[in-house]
């Protein structure tokens, strides 16, 4: 029978499924396999949605369920899209109606589905989005924009918002995610923009592609020059190509450019720009100032009263201003609960835990037990990651390779440990992204530089963020580095850094004397791969004590806990591909 949901337009034989692994067919009827049913239902800040100009700092309740209809290589959600089988079992099924309880319980303004796609679930949100208004919360969703356009106009009178992300402006495009045309996408943005409902546009800028972000750009603004326009910078995430990803600097400059076309421009996943401000489209001043808050989210950390410029220009908002902002704990919020659930499955990769069945029943008991919520307080202490190890390899019949694991980590900190004791600890600075971003206090990063012999300032830090916050440039220059690391995951050129520092007039120690150091992806934080993080900080922290050859230890550490050489050619920033 074929499915009308999205213009994939799938034929699916009675009892089998869809591309998107979440419709089927029964009884001549397409129906969801599993409807009603959430991997996530807790509340947070718009701003994580990501939505920028839609009741700004207002608390709502985020909802997603699994799968998609589409394939794209690096996919920030992808364990959500792409393992909807093994982790079915982990749904919490809840009826629409309890929903919108929670939601009204926790104070919310309304329900964002986001995350993956609403497309999949379409029924259930439909059902979910009729109660939602009827008790006067607001509705909207993050979409890949690939819905049909007789679903979209089922949705419309039930929705106050829409995030619609494109994966570029031409056909080819779009094959490149599994589907045929980029058209569908067109269309809808069309369509949403002549109706009542807010928009703003995401757009994912690969290097190379600035051509294809600046055609919908221009197609964006011929329909309102005043549409948010979210530029994501590309991070390769899952199997994606690393010579895909623009650096910062690179998205920033193609963004002043879009602002000939655009009046609200946004840079994400660039954690130290200033991209994220919202500025007067009169005279220029910045009116919220917003900081990265995990990949593709953001806070407001200040903004003028009422969201009106000292000019007296309001930008283009819809809604009112929340008093206070919210602020989401631990991996909750956005898309930071994908990263915590990538990191699992990176030392379930590592300890060999591949038993479809055995690994479903895990992430079922992760997931009902909100052991999240202690995990995200674990993750941060090298010391605890052996009992993270324990909790997972003992579930799974991976006791034997999850013992190996532990003992070859902690015996590697060990050492370090005990060889750096008594020595003199220089001062280190560790920035994710460009130098005014600072990792916060606690980090994990931190506990690696203390670890391997070094005083780091961000200790110091009384604020905190996820995973860190903007500080001023009196703030760097008051610490004072030695030396300076930029974090393996959301990554900077050391010569971008160093150019930015520069022209910016931050003359630290570490700056003068070049000793700016990058990782190896992921080197640093999320996978069992730290260990080999923490040997390339000691070896630059204390060159006269430690002389690990990387590239040798990396290709030990691969062929016996992945069971094959370490290839430097396949990098990406995936926590669990290797």
């Amino acid at each position: 029978m074929k499915c009308s949901i999205c213009d994939i337009h799938c034929q699916i034989p009675e009892g089998g499924s869809g591309r998107c692994r979440m419709m089927t067919c029964r009884d001549n009827r397409i129906m969801e396999h599993y409807p009603h049913s959430y991997s996530t239902l807790f509340s947070i800040s718009i701003e994580t949605m990501p939505a920028l100009h839609f009741y700004p700092r207002h608390k709502f309740l985020q909802v997603s369920t699994l799968g998609c209809n589409f394939t794209c290589p690096g996919c920030i959600s992808e364990i959500l899209t792409m393992e909807s089988d093994t982790l079915a079992g982990a749904l919490r099924r809840m009826p629409p109606e309890k929903v919108v309880d929670l939601a009204q319980k926790e104070q919310c303004k309304g329900i964002a589905f986001c995350i993956n796609d609403p497309t999949v679930s379409f029924f259930s949100f439909l059902d979910l989005a009729q109660k939602a208004r009827e008790k006067g919360l607001l509705v909207g969703f993050s979409t890949n924009g690939y819905m049909s356009d007789t679903a979209l106009a089922s949705l419309i009178p039930y929705t106050d918002f829409v995030n619609i992300g494109f994966k570029g402006a031409t056909d080819p495009a779009y094959r490149f995610c599994g589907v045929p045309s980029c058209a569908p996408v067109f269309r809808n943005l069309e369509t949403l923009a002549a109706s009542d409902i807010h928009v703003e546009v995401a757009v994912v800028h690969l290097k190379g592609h600035e051509n294809e972000v600046r055609q919908i750009a221009e197609f964006t603004a011929s329909l309102s020059r005043n549409i948010p326009f979210q530029v994501m910078r590309f991070v390769p995430f899952g199997e994606a190509d690393l010579a895909l990803e623009p650096t910062i600097r690179e998205s920033r400059a193609l963004c002043r450019d879009l602002e000939t076309h655009l009046s609200y421009v946004y840079l994400f996943n660039a954690p130290g720009s200033d991209q994220l401000d919202t500025r007067c489209p009169d005279c220029g001043r910045t009116v919220i100032t917003r900081e990265f808050f995990g990949p593709m989210g953001a806070r407001i950390v200040d903004v003028h009263p009422d969201a009106i410029c000292e000019c007296g220009t309001r930008p283009d908002i819809t809604g009112t201003l929340a008093s206070r902002r919210f602020d989401e704990q631990g991996f909750f919020g956005g898309y930071r609960t994908t990263r915590a659930l990538e990191m699992l499955h990176a030392i379930l990769v590592c300890i060999g835990a591949d038993d479809p069945s055995s690994v479903s029943r895990l992430w079922r008991d992760l997931m009902n037990t909100q052991y999240l919520k202690a995990f995200h307080d674990l993750v941060q202490l090298p010391d605890a990651y052996g009992e993270i190890i324990d909790r997972l390899a003992v579930p799974t019949g991976c006791t034997k390779a999850g013992t190996l694991l532990r003992q070859f980590i902690e015996k590697t900190l060990a050492d370090i440990r005990s060889r750096t004791r008594d020595v003199t600890r220089p001062k280190v600075y560790y920035a994710m992204g460009y130098p005014l971003f600072a990792l916060n206090a606690e980090r994990f990063e931190t506990h690696l530089v203390e670890a391997a012999g070094g005083t780091c300032v961000n200790r110091q830090l009384t604020r905190k963020g996820k995973p860190g916050v903007t500080i001023t440039r009196e703030e760097l220059m008051a610490f004072n580095p030695d030396i300076i690391f930029i974090s393996g995951f959301l990554s900077c050129p050391v010569s971008d850094f160093h150019e930015y520092c520069i022209s910016h007039d931050i003359r630290v120690n570490a700056v003068i004397q070049h000793r700016i150091y990058d990782h190896f992806p992921l080197w640093d934080f999320g996978s069992p791969r730290w260990i080999l993080g923490l040997m390339h900080i000691a070896n630059i922290l204390h060159p006269d004590i430690f002389c690990f050859d990387m590239e040798k230890e990396a290709d030990r550490f691969y062929r016996t806990f992945y069971k094959h050489p370490f290839n430097a050619q396949k990098a990406n920033r995936s926590f669990y591909r290797v």
